[in-house]
């Protein structure tokens, strides 16, 4: 098995992510370092990360968070920032939880976080185009014309974003609640996609990644997943 998905099983991050930590020479297999990508691993081999023997998760975890603004997607800050695993139930804290890609600093709303690295794998990943609505408040009006150039695409760092979905949702003492449905994942992307249009985006927050959708849930509360939401998930 390579070591990117083992070092996934093992519920290290996402395979992308593991590969980050294989090319840095956080792990060793055997207690050699090692940072070639196409290692194999096999089932008598001892894997290290950062000097602690990771093993395959036998029963993964699930979860859904309302993630508050002014938390950080990460497990560590250099900045000493809160993040999100800090939101969770203590009896997470051994767990080798992480988050399914990102949210912004002073954006919120619905993050997923688990142990399985290979359906955070599915989500992230671009070919699959998962669809992640997003609730945008700007200032002021916003006309169909603006909304038709965001959906049609637009150029960020010299690359034009896939076609998307937006529509006024409401507009009510000067705000523009625009609900986005984007099927990408980059940097900040719905803000700067308002910003190439000469509009500032003042809240965002993420409601759904596919048909998963944030409901009810309270600013920095959690909840497993169900069965049925995992099933779903799994066949992205």
């Amino acid at each position: 098995m390579r070591i990117n998905k083992y070092l996934a099983l093992c519920g290290v991050s996402s395979r992308r992510n593991s590969e980050v930590f294989v090319v840095e020479g956080k792990v060793k297999v055997n207690g050699r370092t090692v940072t070639d990508l196409s290692t194999d691993i096999k089932d008598t081999d001892i894997v290290t990360v950062n000097g602690e023997k990771v093993t395959p998760v036998e029963q993964h975890i699930y979860i859904m968070l309302n993630k508050p603004k002014g938390y950080v997607c990460t497990t560590s800050d250099e900045y000493g920032r809160k993040n999100v695993l800090q939101l969770l139930d203590a009896e997470y804290a051994s767990k080798r939880i992480f988050p399914v890609g990102r949210l912004d600093f002073d954006t919120e709303g619905l993050l997923l976080l688990t142990t399985d690295g290979d359906l955070a794998n599915r989500i992230m990943h671009p070919h699959n185009e998962v669809p992640k609505t997003y609730v945008a408040k700007i200032e002021g009006d916003i006309s169909e014309q603006e909304l038709n150039k965001l959906r049609g695409g637009v150029i960020l760092d010299g690359v034009k974003t896939k076609k998307c979905r937006a529509k006024l949702k409401d507009f009510t003492d000067g705000i523009s609640r625009v609900e986005v449905v984007i099927t990408e994942g980059r940097n900040r992307q719905v803000r700067r996609m308002f910003d190439s249009i000469n509009r500032e985006v003042i809240f965002l927050k993420r409601t759904a990644i596919g048909e998963l959708k944030l409901g009810n849930l309270y600013r920095g509360e959690s909840r497993v997943l169900g069965d049925k939401e995992i099933e779903y998930l799994k066949k992205l």
